[in-house]
């Protein structure tokens, strides 16, 4: 399961904000740059400061759009179709104008970023643009929280919107054991061991009761069981232990767990 840490990112106002439509013709709001017949460009956009809320790794999901070099007439051979991901983590909102400088160390780069698709097309006075989401993720973090930056060196190309979230394994009820939300680990093969708590008027038998949360905040890797005590019995498939011959009701959603 995923869960948010900021809503699609408000970037600074000191990037061009643009109009322009996507592939089926709509009308899109963008941050934009394309200084592409200027050599040594170096142009950056910052998030705003994002709390990590616990998490170590985090995930970037990015919209993106990037002009096919070859489509522009003269264009000089720097013209790019990338883009570069960078994060900055802090203890607090510390960023201005000037810090973190501008460059790599002290921001950390997570990956280059290429376009799975570009465009070429210049109609109706607006660019057609081909939207590409990619994922990317970096951890272990562990300050309070962090900026994320772009930096384009030289591409035409348009940021149109940006989620930042994290993976959790939900609350839930398993071999009559509950195991309360767990935050996926700081590497994306990282396994974290949750120790289950066996419901009422149940016991544990032969080993201590686990679950194992992964990367992609999916349970697994079960291990121990719980039974139900002396006099009592499982029912709604091992998540209630009840004593023989009591009458119960069972209320619709009882276990159901609210994510973020």
């Amino acid at each position: 399961r995923a869960a948010e840490l900021s809503q699609p990112t408000a970037f600074g106002d000191h990037r061009i904000k643009v109009s322009g439509y996507d592939e089926h013709m709509n009308t899109i709001r963008t941050y934009q740059v394309c200084n592409v017949f200027d050599n040594s460009q170096n142009n950056w956009i910052r998030t705003k400061y994002i709390h990590r809320r616990g998490a170590q790794r985090i995930h970037v999901q990015m919209k993106f759009s990037v002009r096919d070099c070859s489509s522009i007439p003269n264009v000089p051979g720097s013209c790019k179709e990338t883009f570069n991901l960078y994060y900055y983590e802090s203890d607090s909102d510390v960023a201005t104008k000037v810090f973190p400088p501008w460059m790599e160390n002290p921001w950390v780069k997570v990956d280059t970023i290429a376009a799975d698709e570009s465009f070429s097309q210049v109609e109706l006075g607006g660019r057609i643009m081909k939207i590409n989401s990619e994922v990317r993720s970096f951890g272990p973090v562990s300050r309070k929280g962090f900026y994320l930056a772009f930096q384009d060196y030289g591409a035409c190309m348009s940021v149109i919107a940006v989620k930042v979230f994290y993976r959790k394994c939900p609350r839930v009820i398993q071999n009559g054991a509950v195991f309360h939300e767990t935050l996926s680990g700081a590497e994306s093969t990282s396994l974290v061991a949750a120790r289950g708590v066996c419901v009422p008027n149940g016991e544990e038998v032969d080993v201590p009761i686990k679950l194992y949360c992964n990367g992609d905040g999916e349970w697994m890797v079960p291990i121990g069981r719980c039974m139900c005590k002396a006099g009592y019995e499982a029912l709604e498939n091992g998540t209630v232990c009840q004593g023989k011959g009591t009458i119960t009701s069972s209320v619709a959603g009882r276990h159901c767990v609210t994510l973020m």
